[in-house]
């Protein structure tokens, strides 16, 4: 499903010195590289959901991608914490890291481009029925001038949304 899965390698046993050495990146790795593939695929069908107008469907995902947000934070926390480590034992492994994050980073951005067309074009619906709503409601009066009078706070009545349609 996505491009991370096909070049992470197998997991090692770990080592129990506490200095990581090349089978505790690799753990170090894995985890984060699990990490990003699991919120990777929770993203992916969020934006699908989105893009196929299904937002009730895809608001069900957010307690799940809160979980695997934290687990990427959890995962990102330890690499940072032994980045020096690992530009020693493993900058291969570490590079690699990176291009994935970068791609990883690539996707997120598109979900949240799709989020904020969402976002804006329901926003752009609502306050367009407002404003029919609003328009109704005023009275259709002139000033001694001639000129359109401005409602006041009185005539403007508040719009109501129900979110368990």
């Amino acid at each position: 499903m996505n491009q991370f899965t096909a070049s992470r390698q197998p997991m090692q046993a770990q080592r129990p010195n506490t200095a990581p050495g090349n089978a505790q990146a690799r753990k170090l790795a894995e985890d984060l590289m699990d990490a990003m593939s699991a919120l990777l695929g929770l993203i992916e069908r969020e934006t699908e959901l989105v893009r196929a107008g299904n937002v009730r469907e895809a608001m069900m995902l957010e307690s799940r991608k809160q979980e695997l947000s934290r687990n990427y934070v959890g995962a990102v926390s330890q690499l940072k914490a032994n980045q020096a480590q690992l530009a020693k034992s493993a900058p291969e492994l570490l590079s690699t890291l990176h291009r994935h994050h970068d791609a990883f980073r690539a996707m997120l951005q598109v979900n949240l481009t799709v989020l904020a067309t969402a976002h804006a074009v329901s926003e752009s619906v609502v306050r367009g029925v407002n404003a029919e709503i609003q328009k109704r409601n005023v009275p259709n009066t002139y000033t001694a001038a001639g000129r359109r009078a401005t409602p006041g706070p009185r005539h403007i009545t508040p719009l109501t949304v129900s979110r368990s349609l």
